[in-house]
């Protein structure tokens, strides 16, 4: 999938709009940027080109040193999130500049990414989707386990990947192909068709489709 431009954003929470013929449209409401231009890397110099953006603007005593040293280039201050976004051409932002959402038009479509919503420890029937074991005579006190999980002698081993209990969420998740409903510069927002992963107020990244 082709590196296109991003943008990073709040998660404000879902809503509903009414399209023109008078339809009910779930929507997602990101406030999104507007995020500084903190670094501008290119083919010749770094092998290949990004930009690196912030968000969530914070004050200088909560950045280390080498930190502060690498936000001071760009002289638009000291941020919580900073991330690369990855492009297939020449970046067409400076270093120092905004990207807002006008990047970003209603019709559009584009994909998100964000940490979804931590379940902790979670047994198979939650976390995959087990059916549990009979309910029935012989059942004693196992009824939601996973089951048999080992081989026989050979391997003698459980296999990596294997389906088992464990923490559940907190992952980095993508969902792609997300309509632009509208787009509201004058409140940097972005309301999209749909849900996008991660809990109320916390941080996406909304990236267009290539």
């Amino acid at each position: 999938m082709a590196a296109t431009l991003g943008i990073l954003g709040r998660k404000l929470g879902m809503t509903r709009i009414f399209g023109d013929d008078g339809s009910i449209i779930p929507v997602t409401v990101i406030q999104a940027g507007p995020c500084p231009v903190t670094q501008v890397k290119n083919l010749e110099t770094d092998g290949y080109n990004a930009m690196q953006i912030g968000f969530d603007e914070i004050p200088e005593r909560k950045v280390n040193k080498p930190m502060k040293g690498h936000l001071d280039k760009a002289a638009r201050g000291f941020f919580r999130v900073l991330k690369e976004i990855r492009l297939d051409g020449p970046v067409p932002f400076e270093q120092g500049m905004d990207v807002t959402v006008d990047i970003f038009a209603p019709g559009e479509i584009v994909k998100v990414t964000g940490t979804s919503i931590g379940k902790g420890f979670a047994g198979v029937m939650k976390r995959w989707n087990f059916s549990g074991l009979k309910k029935t005579h012989g059942t004693e006190k196992a009824h939601r386990s996973g089951g048999s999980i080992g081989h026989n002698t050979e391997p003698g081993k459980v296999m990596k990947g294997k389906k088992m209990a464990g923490h559940m969420g907190a992952r980095t998740v993508t969902v792609p192909s997300l309509l632009v409903v509208d787009v509201r510069p004058e409140m940097n927002l972005i309301l999209v068709k749909g849900q996008v992963p991660g809990p109320r107020n916390g941080v996406v990244v909304v990236r267009k489709q290539g």
